[in-house]
């Protein structure tokens, strides 16, 4: 959640005043760690202090308008989000219960957001216990890996089950807008995720959030299934400019993914293996990094062994192509036919090579 947050912090914009909001409290059982805040307007902390006696209090700048906040407790993987407002809030917890208040004096969207972070605590121990089953897989080893990439889309599933449900019972609160777009946004196909949107209160669709998500959604349509794949153009390893039309005639797998992206790079062994097994039927893959550093980028393509065409224009989530076509998570990938038709969004695991069974007998 913690990265999620900051995913949305740095596409986020604030307008502040010179008025001040407070946010204080008690963290017991943490003495002696930072306790630091957040804004949504970049990544780096607005303030922080150091407890003691387990107090703290943060004066936090006037927003324009509801505005999702943070506070990160050094050692800790998740914020506790909040919402200033004209009334002081205050709080309790302690170390072992964090983000989770304990006693919480706070406003609408506030006690929101903390509902919907405890909702979300057992699933978060369920993604830990994902995360070290998949560190624990070895790479040849594709029985266990199918069978993990079950229990995965399991666990997207009871995601998605409980995101909505929340959304559905809180269609004002600012929280079911923060959880669409970090829990549910790379889960959800394009019109399920445009359709809890526009359920949302409109006061929640117009803020700066709203608008963000808009915009997502008109990227999201040059995506879909049938439209036709608008072009780009983006340099190769070795500088020269790829356009996407230029394999007009063939399937093409566009491929979003980073050297530093774990679900990618366990990805690439079964995407290797489908691009060898179908590279002579008129099927090539294109991929777009998202790194910021070349020779990482270079380096992983070599390790990987994925010997297609590869661009990127080195700007990470600001990669020209991946913000044309609304990419927020990798990987991410769209099968375009031989006309240019997207065919198919998403294709992983056994699932690409499923599709690529079905189009290229």
């Amino acid at each position: 959640m913690k990265q999620l947050f900051l995913a949305v912090c740095a596409v986020a914009c604030a307008t502040v005043a010179n008025a001040q909001y407070t946010i204080s409290g008690t963290l017991s059982g943490a003495d002696g760690k930072k306790l630091y805040l957040f804004d949504d307007a970049d990544n780096a902390p607005n303030d922080s202090v150091v407890l003691k006696n387990g107090q703290f209090s943060f004066k936090v700048k006037e927003t324009k308008e509801p505005s999702v906040h943070a506070l990160i407790l050094e050692g800790m993987d998740y914020p506790m989000l909040f919402v200033p407002g004209p009334t002081p809030q205050e709080l309790s917890t302690s170390l072992d219960k964090y983000p989770i208040a304990s006693t919480l004096k706070g406003n609408d969207n506030t006690k929101a957001l903390q509902e919907y972070q405890k909702l979300f605590q057992p699933l978060i121990a369920r993604a830990q216990a994902l995360n070290a089953e998949a560190s624990g897989i070895a790479g040849d080893d594709e029985t266990a890996k199918e069978a993990f990439r079950k229990k995965a889309a399991g666990f997207s599933e009871d995601v998605v089950s409980m995101g909505r449900t929340f959304i559905q019972q809180h269609p004002k609160a600012l929280a079911s807008l923060w959880m669409l777009i970090n829990e549910l946004r790379p889960r959800l196909q394009p019109d399920e995720f445009e359709r809890l949107f526009t359920g949302l209160d409109k006061s929640l669709q117009t803020s700066k959030y709203g608008e963000s998500v808009s915009q997502y959604i008109r990227s999201l349509k040059l995506s879909g299934i049938g439209v036709m794949a608008e072009d780009f153009a983006q340099n190769d390893v070795d500088g020269k400019p790829v356009k996407l039309s230029s394999f007009r005639g063939k399937y093409v797998l566009v491929d979003f993914w980073a050297s530093w992206c774990g679900p990618c790079r366990q990805e690439n062994p079964n995407v290797v293996k489908v691009f060898n097994k179908y590279k002579d039927k008129n099927f090539t893959i294109l991929g777009v990094s998202l790194d910021q550093d070349k020779s990482r980028w270079t380096r992983a393509i070599s390790q990987d062994g994925l010997s297609w065409t590869h661009v990127s224009d080195l700007q990470g989530w600001n990669n020209g192509v991946a913000v044309q076509y609304g990419i927020r998570s990798i990987p991410s990938n769209f099968l375009v036919d031989p006309q240019g038709r997207i065919v198919a969004r998403n294709l992983r695991g056994g699932a690409l090579e499923a599709k690529l069974n079905e189009i290229l007998k």
